[in-house]
């Protein structure tokens, strides 16, 4: 299925399909999103941000949330 004929098919649902659609999209994008953080946690992308972190919290230029 194209791009193109999922827009039209979504645009056809009932108020009731597009809020279940709307439902199952937010948490599969929610589920992507986990999923990429976790390679990038485990391929190393992260670590350069992680050690910026702990310099900043070491040097006292962080503030409690």
């Amino acid at each position: 299925m194209s791009l193109q004929e999922l827009e039209n098919t979504v645009t056809r649902l009932s108020d009731a399909e597009l809020v279940a659609f709307a439902k199952w999209f937010d948490e599969f994008m929610a589920d992507q999103w986990d999923r990429r953080f976790v390679d990038d946690a485990q391929a190393g992308r992260l670590d350069a941000a992680g050690r910026k972190a702990d310099e900043h919290f070491e040097a006292g230029r962080c503030t409690p949330l």
